[in-house]
């Protein structure tokens, strides 16, 4: 049995297929960032998924591509999980970069992989090797145009008066706005940013409202300036994106992409299907 994992900090899916490429069962858990999460809780959460731990045993190869794998030391960390848990596979562990351009790129073609979902990346992939220029930091101090990037400049908006008033009075029924109730979230509970992003939903839905316009036009804006114009071939090879608030909002990431002569490439929720297309060819 192969094993495919793709997951975000929100949530992470699972196929597995036979050796003949067929697929056995799709599952899903919540996101397994290492970055924010300790061992006994990634634990629990596989532990806690009928399907893993009905076939933890059965398992020869492990692919897992994941928010917060960009370092060695997580990647190991991560690793050893899953040797614990699937005693007799292989395992392979990628940050989360690599799921969106096997998704979305063609081994030889060139282009510039873009995730917008809870957080956010790019990177340009030359047809063989992955190249980034940016180190994140995560969610604090980068994760332009991400999930929670928006949630939390709709916070700071909603608590420094400046989100006009008609919006914020349907973002205070939405939503449990309680200070303390927030610091609890931010600060002494898990996954801050899976938190943020949830706000980020308000943005989606009311997305023709002008202040939300104007947020989600500047956001993806930064994420272009910031991100993807460092590549010296950004506007000659096209741009890819992967995720949830690229999905939700791709008629406005159009818009700020073409305006900076950029060529649009795949816009795709979730990397799993691509995922899976890829590694048939390689059982």
């Amino acid at each position: 049995m192969v094993v495919i994992v793709d997951s975000g900090a929100t949530k992470a899916d699972w196929i597995a297929l036979d050796a003949k490429g067929e697929q056995l069962f799709m599952t899903q858990t919540l996101g397994l960032s290492p970055e924010v999460l300790s061992k006994e809780v990634i634990e629990e959460r596989m532990a806690n998924n009928f399907e893993l731990a009905k076939n933890s045993k059965k398992v020869k190869r492990l692919y897992f591509y994941g928010a917060g794998c960009g370092t060695a030391r997580m990647r190991k960390f991560l690793r050893n999980i899953f040797k614990n848990f699937f005693p007799n596979a292989k395992v392979e562990v990628k940050e989360d970069t690599y799921a969106a351009i096997y998704s979305t790129t063609k081994i030889g073609h060139q282009g510039i992989v873009c995730i917008l979902g809870t957080g956010s990346n790019c990177s340009y992939y030359d047809g063989h090797q992955l190249i980034q220029k940016v180190t994140s930091l995560g969610y604090i101090l980068m994760d332009d145009g991400s999930g929670n990037f928006f949630g939390r400049k709709l916070i700071r908006d909603y608590f420094y008066h400046k989100m006009p008033q008609d919006l914020g009075l349907m973002f205070d029924k939405e939503y449990n706005l309680d200070a303390d109730v927030i610091k609890e979230h931010l600060y002494k509970k898990p996954n801050p940013n899976t938190y943020l992003a949830t706000f980020a939903r308000f943005i989606v839905e009311h997305k023709e409202h002008p202040y939300c316009k104007g947020v989600i036009d500047k956001g993806f804006q930064q994420f272009v300036n910031n991100h993807i114009m460092q590549f010296e071939l950004a506007t000659k090879v096209p741009v890819h994106f992967v995720g949830s608030i690229a999905y939700y909002l791709r008629d406005e990431l159009k818009a700020v992409v073409e305006r900076n002569d950029l060529i649009c490439g795949v816009i795709r929720q979730r990397p799993i299907e691509g995922l899976v297309d890829f590694h048939k060819e390689t059982i």
